[in-house]
């Protein structure tokens, strides 16, 4: 399982980092010598729509030999290629994007299922995307992880909305349950409540490709290096 150390940025520093560690770029060279191999990298500006933080995105994107998965409101083909252009190894598509199928299918067959994840941003089993249209149709976050795997996408970033942030723990099993969504076969990475050394090895325990994490590594609930040990 691969784990996802968070970079979370609002207007220009790291959101809700302690003080002296909400540069950016000083994150990224923290993360990298404790050994992490993949960041995940959101412009919370950007997903919120305000004025995006795009000077700081690129300099981290520049100044790491990490690879770095990028969210927070993508949600049409150009930020999808303005971003893999300024070097994002992989770009997660928002939830409300998700659910358009023609979008998924463009993109898919432009950029390749390396280079795409999708975002399942859920709640009570429901997508439930951050900015999504109002009185837009439900959609049951396993259907659309079930059309994905037939569309041939193969990362999912999954979200329980509830959860994040709370340090409440992470909904595995949701997790493992849009896994095997439509016979099996898509990678989910769960995000969202991830608080203890136990949650991680939950997530593992359930199968999933990886998780992500940010407050517990703030609040120094466990140390990255901890945390790299308990999933390898």
């Amino acid at each position: 399982m691969e784990l996802y150390p968070a970079v979370d940025v609002q207007g220009g520093r790291v959101a809700r980092a302690p003080a002296g560690h909400a540069d950016p770029l000083a994150a990224l060279e923290r993360y990298a010598r404790a050994g992490a191999r993949w960041v995940h990298f959101v412009d919370l500006d950007r997903a919120r729509g305000r004025a995006a933080n795009d000077d700081v995105t690129r300099a981290c994107l520049r100044a790491t030999a990490m690879r770095v998965q990028v969210g927070g409101g993508v949600s049409n083909e150009a930020a999808v290629e303005e971003l893999l252009s300024w070097g994002a190894a992989r770009v997660v598509v928002g939830a409300a994007a998700a659910a358009d199928a023609d979008l998924v299918d463009r993109l898919l067959a432009r950029h390749g299922v390396e280079r795409l994840a999708v975002a399942i941003d859920a709640r009570d089993g429901t997508l439930a995307p951050r900015g999504g249209a109002q009185g837009a149709p439900p959609i049951v976050a396993r259907d659309l992880a079930r059309r994905l795997r037939t569309q041939g996408a193969r990362t999912v970033v999954y979200t329980d909305v509830a959860r994040d942030g709370t340090l409440g723990g992470p909904d595995a099993a949701g997790a493992r349950a849009l896994g095997d969504a439509g016979g099996g076969g898509l990678e989910v990475i769960v995000s969202g409540g991830i608080a203890t050394l136990d949650d991680l090895r939950a997530a593992r325990a359930a199968g999933l490709a990886g998780a992500i994490v940010g407050r517990a590594l703030h609040e120094a609930k466990f140390t990255l290096a901890e945390a790299l040990a308990c999933v390898a």
